[in-house]
Formats: C-alpha cells, sequence, structure tokens
C-alpha cells in the first residue's frame, strides 16, 4: 500500500514580469493523485490574475522530443501538465524594457505556469504519451491567430538551452523558419479609450496623456455607445482601459420635457453599455460621477455615504454610479464644481469682472472647486498605481467656499473690489426662475485618495493661475 501525500499551493515570481509558476496542490495514496489543477479563490489570492478563462485546451504529444514554437498570444493563459514532463521556455516579446527577457522551467503534473499575453512560451515534452492543458481568456479564430508574434526557436539572442537539440527534435516547418529576435516587431499594450474626448475633463486627459503610446480619444460624434451596435464597433480584445468623460451635464435643462430623456441616455443607457463593454471584456471602466448624487444635507460627504439625488442630472449621475459599481475592475471617481477649457463658472466670472459687471452670486452653497489637470492626474494615478477599485472622492483641497466667495476672489484677482460681488441665497437667486435643485452642501471627504498617496493641490492656489491665465 503506498503512502498518503500532500502538497500545498504555493507560487513564485519569475524575472518576466506578469510570468507567476505554481505549485500545485497535490494529494495522493495507493490509489493514485488527485490535484486541485484550476482553483479561482485560492489562486488569486495566492497571486494569479483574475484573468476570466473562457476556453480549456488540451495538447497531445505521442514521443519525448516534440517541440511547440515560440508564440505570443493575443490572450493570457494558464498552463498546466495532465502526465508526462515537459520543458518550457518564455520569452517576453512585449514592447518595453523585460523585451526578450528568457525564463525556462520544467513542468510535470504538479505545476503550472501564468502567461500574459505577449509573452511567447514554448515546449518541448520530455516523456512519451505527454499532455498538457492550458486556459485562455479569449475565444481562438483564425482572426486571433494572426495577431499571433512568433519568435525562432533557435534565436541566438536568446539562448534557450533545449534539453534535446533542436536537431533531434519533432518541429513543424512554420517553428523552423520563424524570425530572430531582431526582426519581431514588439507586442503593443493593450490601449486606452478616453469618451468625452473634447469635454473638459476630455480635454485636460489630452494635455496629460500627450505622445503617450497606446491612448485614443473619441468624441461623442466618433462613439455614440447609445446606438445599438456600439458594442462591436471594435475590438475590445485590444484595450484595457475605458476612461468615461462623457456626461449629460446641462443641470437645469435636465428638468424639461426635452432634457430629461437626454440625461438618462447618456449618463444611464450609455453607461449601462459602457459596464456591460467591460464587464465581458475585463476592462477597467473609469468613470466620473457628482456631489449631485447626494442631497447636500451632510456636512462633507464620504465615498460610503448613501445616494439622495434631489434631481433628474442627480437621479441620472447617481443611476450610473449603480451601474458602474457592478464592473469588477471599476472606479467611480466622484468630484465637484468642474473648471477647466471652454466655458465655466470661473471664466465667466472673470469675463463679468473685465465688464465692470457687479453680479449677485449664490452664496448657500458650499464646496471646493476641482481644476481639470488635477481631476486627470487623479485618474491616472489610481490606473498607475493600481489602486484597490472603487469609488473616490476627488476635487481640488483647501477649505471649502461658496459660489459667492470664488467669485468675490476671481474678482480681486481681475483687479475688481470683492464688494462688488453680492451673495444671495439659492432660493433668491432662483426666485421665478425654472431651476433643478441644488446640493447645499458638496463638500468631498479627500482622505480615501489621500491614502492612495494622491494629494490635490490647493483650489486657491490653481484658481490664482487659472484666472491670471485667463485675463492674459
Amino acid at each position: 500500500m503506498g503512502v498518503e501525500f500532500s502538497k500545498t499551493l504555493s507560487a513564485t515570481v519569475t524575472p518576466i514580469p506578469g510570468v507567476v509558476l505554481f505549485h500545485l496542490p497535490v494529494h495522493g495514496d495507493n490509489r493514485g493523485w488527485f490535484k486541485e489543477n484550476w482553483q479561482r479563490k485560492k489562486m488569486t489570492a495566492a497571486g494569479l490574475p483574475d484573468f476570466g478563462p473562457v476556453q480549456n485546451n488540451i495538447s497531445f504529444n505521442e514521443t519525448a522530443g516534440t517541440t511547440r514554437g515560440i508564440h505570443a498570444e493575443p490572450w493570457d493563459k494558464f498552463i498546466s501538465v495532465a502526465t508526462g514532463r515537459v520543458f518550457g521556455a518564455w520569452v517576453d516579446l512585449r514592447e518595453g524594457p523585460t523585451f526578450g527577457a528568457v525564463f525556462t522551467a520544467e513542468l510535470d503534473p504538479s505545476t503550472a505556469i501564468f502567461i500574459p499575453r505577449g509573452v511567447g512560451n514554448a515546449f518541448q515534452t520530455l516523456e512519451d504519451n505527454t499532455a498538457y492543458t492550458y486556459l485562455v481568456n479569449d475565444h481562438w479564430s483564425s482572426d486571433a491567430q494572426s495577431q499571433y508574434v512568433f519568435l525562432n526557436l533557435a534565436d541566438e539572442t536568446v539562448d534557450i538551452a533545449w534539453p534535446i537539440p533542436l536537431g533531434n527534435a519533432e518541429l513543424s516547418l512554420k517553428d523552423r523558419d520563424h524570425p530572430r529576435l531582431d526582426a519581431v516587431t514588439p507586442v503593443q499594450p493593450r490601449k486606452t479609450l478616453v469618451l468625452g474626448a473634447n469635454g473638459q475633463l476630455g480635454m485636460a486627459l489630452r494635455a496629460a496623456l500627450a505622445g503617450h503610446p497606446g491612448i485614443e480619444f473619441a468624441t461623442r460624434e466618433e462613439f455614440d455607445l447609445r446606438g445599438p451596435d456600439a458594442a462591436a464597433a471594435g475590438n475590445w480584445a485590444d484595450y484595457s482601459t475605458i476612461i468615461n468623460a462623457a456626461a449629460y451635464t446641462a443641470v437645469d435643462a435636465a428638468e424639461t420635457p426635452a432634457g430629461r430623456p437626454e440625461a438618462w441616455a447618456v449618463n444611464v443607457t450609455a453607461v449601462t453599455a459602457l459596464a456591460r463593454i467591460a464587464v465581458e471584456h475585463r476592462l477597467t471602466l473609469v468613470h466620473i460621477s457628482s456631489d449631485y448624487v447626494f442631497d447636500g444635507t451632510s456636512e462633507h460627504h464620504g465615498e460610503e455615504e448613501a445616494l439622495s439625488p434631489l434631481g433628474v442630472y442627480g437621479q441620472t449621475k447617481a443611476a450610473g454610479d449603480a451601474v458602474v459599481a457592478t464592473v469588477p475592475r471599476h472606479y467611480i471617481v466622484r468630484t465637484s464644481w468642474v473648471v477647466g477649457e471652454g466655458n465655466n463658472f470661473v471664466r465667466t466670472m472673470a469675463g463679468l469682472a473685465a465688464r465692470g459687471v457687479q453680479p449677485s452670486v449664490v452664496n448657500d452653497q458650499i464646496g471646493r472647486l476641482t481644476f481639470t489637470r488635477d481631476l486627470a492626474d487623479g485618474i491616472l494615478h489610481l490606473l498607475s498605481t493600481g489602486a484597490p477599485y472603487g469609488t473616490y472622492n476627488l476635487t481640488n483641497d483647501g477649505d471649502a467656499s461658496s459660489w459667492a466667495g470664488i467669485a468675490a476672489e476671481v474678482f480681486e484677482l481681475a483687479g475688481r473690489n470683492r464688494s462688488d460681488v453680492t451673495g444671495v441665497s439659492t432660493k433668491e437667486y432662483f426666485r421665478g426662475k425654472s431651476a433643478a435643485p441644488r446640493p447645499l452642501n458638496s463638500v468631498l471627504d479627500l482622505a480615501k485618495i489621500k491614502a492612495t498617496g494622491f494629494r490635490p493641490h490647493p483650489a486657491a492656489d490653481r484658481l490664482r493661475d487659472y484666472v491670471l491665465d485667463t485675463l492674459r
């Protein structure tokens, strides 16, 4: 009778970023052995990306020495041996500083390896009747195969020490003819798509990402998510991230018969289509939220506060937030009082100051300005640092102020008297006008995003620079 044995799960990082070697849980006795070949919960806890496999393939090789060429494929793979042994060789064929890096290892039924998209993999069987299996997170097709990147098995630069010399191995004709490393076109990183590219935030993202490879920008005219074929409009396997900077923001118009369905179409229906795309293709979705999802009765609003919108615009933004929260990889970035390129409150006040107008401005709505350059920087910080997914408040920092207080500051920066601005209540300002209800307190707690290492600039400093720039 055989002795019972058991082996626990462990993971080992390799010199190629993203490639992880696993020692699998194996349990055996006199009858044979059993292994946990794929166990999502345990393996993700041990360091395996939650890569969402959709297809399982098995490769059987009758004789030792069968060698399959170095192929980088447009999907992630989790590879393990069912029976026999293989020598595996992996070469980083992705664009970047580790292009050409090599890792080799012998795999048997007790080991497995995770290979991210763009890393070339090759196998040489060391025993007859060897079979290995692999999970992939996209469906094979002839179109997908056309995206493979190949490297010659005998490339002198990577110099793989094959246990069975290639002259004695079983190779396909194609694998013998693949290019050397200096002729390989590196696999490009997955792209980021920015929607709403001509809005205030979209323009700031254009500036922040100027010259950055792999970034695409689309206006609403170029990519309308409300169309029936929007989800099929692109090859989503080429993307990793969508930043949704598009929104319907006409707060008062949203209360009208014409504006209400438009607000719901842009802020909810289109966002639902985006969320579906993100879920189906395992994309990260960045979505911009608003202080209008709250009724403004709290002294300051944390990320976990219950949604309590007052008007149609706030209701559509709250509904969009609820949809995006169902996406496994999401950042909901909640902001307020946005200032960037184009028409906005600060630019309007600077224009009034220049013309000698003495405006009446609301003095009982309290909040902080958000300058789009900082909003863009904060979004890119969350993505680049891999901050935990979820909701983050993001405005500029410093003391809160009223709209009237900000207007007075603008007037002073423009060389006018602060007293030229008259403060009035929201009720008085909108008396006799058709207007959406506003939250009176829009101050957002910034502790969570600061804990990720991001430090928003003081609003007062950004306001001074913006006004002086506008007046030049």
